[in-house]
């Protein structure tokens, strides 16, 4: 290694340890500050046909715009993707990864793609500890040791192979995004709320300096124009080559070399090696619906259906939505549910998590059995609700077309920006996602979720995640489609969304702006946003639960299917986030 290289790794090591305090929040500021709005004052956008529901307006157009052209729902699906990851840079990518629940009405058939990052060859079980073999945060969120091989590309390229309609092809769908990043766009709505708050975590990177700041220096601000011309140039070699422009050849070059430089060990071997998975999705039913969720290694479809096996055989119907009676059940059923994803779940490749029993409506009446409608259950004596097995913020956009194919995403940089890096000479900005593994048994991640032996970092895995993109069906067609950003409170969200819309018949979207909250099994705290009131409050307090502020919001950007057409609901808590209708 060269002095310089060797320098140029120490300086931005200090750099980013003194920022490492910095908010894992999908906004700090908005969340600080959002208030639900009032239930009569939130309106579902309603059109006939197809729609496009996403956190940034300009790429749920383009998704729209597709399917006005014929396209289906994946195909508007990977043309939103690629468009947010020119215009919603902090979550939109081509350098993370993630998941996509696709239902498909002409076969009658579901399907899971997991473009989940990997870990690359050099990777170990103790590459995220210190000298004195603890858990060092600093290495996996704010070095290149915590950037995973990015899936994003592959898994966008295999969703239309498969399940595209056959009228598009990828160079057609990523015009639009190629356009967008050579041309520039102006910066408003969400970005320009997060991006001056994140601008000193991209700042120590010459090539993210370059591309967020202005002449002076400072961070792009609102009506700032961003022109990503390396972007586009990446996004042409995928266009002209599919995923071999970017997992090979000349971008792929580039990428290596900007990992290695800045300290971190995936090479283009690695890059080469990379390939998403089509799984079969986690299913179960709750009162009459089938829930169709994401399996590993997303823990997100396992932690709901057990988490709704609970909720099912209590009268949640007939305690008021959101009064400290109901609200009490469901932090208790999370409890349980958090508390089984910390034991059993990682990568499916490396662990045989005991899925069967988890998702099993009898062993949901045993944890049923111990909720005590009084008084809270402490996380203390909900360690190991089964037998130990023997072995081994994000975002989302719904998409639904005329024919009923409907598509669920969410896919992640893991912090806002990621790890602050854009590789230079590429425009993509890269993930910090291997924080997602733990680094020590019973080590916690940023968000504060606790893992063990099933999640321990190693070559080709895949570390466990949050993200929950889930369709509800009834009779086989979709009823529901929603997801949501927020790291470990993706499956809180997603959880209050249907409950909401199954169990209290609410609007969808008075569903989707209602106040949320969430419990992780640890820490034993529970997390609440502004619009609760002091009586509800005081109710959860009586029943032992600790209240503490909210750690940033989520967004649950969700369609619902009804007999007069399609209703899409941006989430309130994401400035500029549009539901787009044809």
């Amino acid at each position: 290694m060269s002095p310089a290289i060797s320098r140029r790794r120490y300086l931005a090591g200090v750099v980013l340890a003194s920022i490492c305090a910095l908010p894992p929040t999908i906004s700090a500021q908005r969340a600080a500050t959002y208030t639900p709005p009032p239930p009569d004052s939130v309106h579902a956008i309603a059109t006939e046909h197809g729609m496009v529901v996403a956190q940034e307006k300009i790429a749920a157009r383009i998704g729209a715009d597709i399917l006005r052209q014929g396209g289906n729902a994946v195909d508007a699906a990977v043309a939103t993707g690629f468009a947010l990851a020119v215009t919603y840079p902090r979550a939109g990518n081509i350098g993370g990864g993630g998941f996509m629940v696709v239902h498909l009405a002409d076969r009658k058939e579901d399907v899971a793609i997991d473009y989940r990052e990997t870990a690359p060859a050099a990777a170990t079980r103790d590459m995220f500890l210190g000298a004195n073999g603890k858990p060092d945060p600093a290495k996996s969120r704010d070095s290149a040791l915590g950037i995973g091989i990015p899936g994003t590309v592959a898994g966008f390229a295999l969703a239309l192979e498969k399940y595209g309609s056959g009228h598009f092809t990828l160079a057609k769908l990523l015009k639009p995004s190629i356009d967008l990043a050579r041309d520039g766009f102006v910066i408003t709505d969400d970005v320009a709320d997060t991006l001056p708050q994140w601008h000193r975590r991209l700042a120590p990177w010459p090539a993210s300096a370059k591309l967020f700041s202005r002449p002076d220096g400072g961070s792009l601000r609102e009506g700032d124009k961003l022109v990503q011309s390396d972007l586009a140039t990446t996004l042409t070699a995928i266009a002209e080559q599919g995923p071999d422009g970017f997992y090979q050849g000349p971008v792929a070059q580039k990428l290596a070399h900007a990992i290695t430089e800045a300290g971190g060990i995936i090479t283009t071997d690695d890059l080469k090696s990379y390939r998403a998975v089509i799984r079969e999705p986690v299913r179960g039913s709750y009162r009459g619906y089938d829930i169709v969720s994401m399996p590993q290694p997303s823990s997100g479809g396992i932690v709901l259906l057990e988490t709704f096996n609970i909720l099912e055989g209590l009268p949640l119907g007939e305690m008021k939505q959101g009064s400290a009676a109901s609200l009490h059940v469901l932090i208790e059923a999370m409890k349980r549910g958090y508390a089984d994803r910390a034991r059993y779940l990682g990568d499916p490749s490396f662990v045989n998590a005991p899925i069967a029993a988890l998702t099993a409506k009898d062993y949901a009446a045993k944890l049923r059995a111990g909720i005590d409608p009084d008084h809270a259950t402490p996380s203390s004596e909900l360690q190991a609700a089964l037998p130990p097995h023997e072995g081994s913020n994000t975002t989302h956009f719904s998409v639904v077309d005329s024919q009923g194919n409907a598509v669920s995403n969410t896919y992640t940089l893991n912090f806002s920006y990621g790890v602050g890096i854009v590789a230079g000479g590429t425009g993509v900005l890269l993930n910090n996602e291997l924080d997602d593994f733990t680094a020590a048994p019973g080590a916690s991640n940023v968000f504060g979720l606790v893992g063990y032996e099933a999640n321990l970092p190693g070559p080709g895995k895949r570390p466990l995640s949050s993200m929950s993109p889930t369709i509800v069906l009834r009779d086989g067609k979709p009823v529901l489609v929603t997801g949501s950003p927020g790291g470990s409170r993706i499956i809180s969200t997603v959880l209050q969304v249907l409950v909401n819309v199954l169990d209290y018949k609410m609007d969808v979207a008075a569903a989707v702006a209602a106040p949320r909250l969430h419990h992780q099994w640890l820490p034993d705290e529970v997390r609440i946003e502004p619009g609760f009131s002091d009586d509800v409050q005081a109710g959860l307090r009586s029943r032992g639960h600790r209240l503490v502020e909210s750690m940033g919001y989520s967004s649950a950007n969700s369609i619902q299917v009804t007999p007069n057409g399609l209703l899409g609901v941006p989430d309130p808590r994401t400035r500029g986030a549009e539901a787009a209708g044809q």
